[in-house]
């Protein structure tokens, strides 16, 4: 009897660890082997962004390749993909970003003119960027 309750006793705490790494599985977003980072082109124009809102897909690294088309430098800053870096003008600037979760936003802005350059990445759960 003692024998069949250790059995059950370490059954059921394997069973409970098995519960909590499935999911934390789910709960990070981890790429897919086959892609690439999705590319994203945005260009600062006149002290804003084109486009200012991007769609992105979940779960797949992202790669912003930011261009100042202004003669004058800008920072390029989000505090949730953890991005801050002086552009200068006419130069561009490529960053990699992690795999982002779906259905969340991430605002960035220029922080030299920071009333006219603002910008969103629109996290999108089916992974259909566009």
């Amino acid at each position: 009897m003692r024998n069949v309750r250790l059995v059950l006793r370490t059954f059921g705490a394997v069973l409970v660890a098995a519960g909590w790494f499935a999911m934390l599985a789910n709960a990070i977003p981890t790429a897919r082997a086959d892609e690439g980072p999705f590319e994203v082109r945005i260009t600062i124009r006149d002290h804003r962004f084109e486009p200012a809102t991007i769609e992105v897909p979940a779960n797949r690294p992202l790669k912003l390749i930011v261009t100042n088309a202004d003669p004058t430098p800008e920072e390029f800053e989000s505090v949730g993909l953890k991005i801050e870096r002086v552009i200068p003008g006419g130069k561009t600037a490529e960053f990699l970003v992690k795999p982002l979760r779906p259905n969340r936003n991430y605002k960035f802005f220029g922080e030299f003119h920071a009333k006219t350059a603002q910008g969103e990445v629109v996290v999108k759960a089916d992974g259909d960027g566009k």
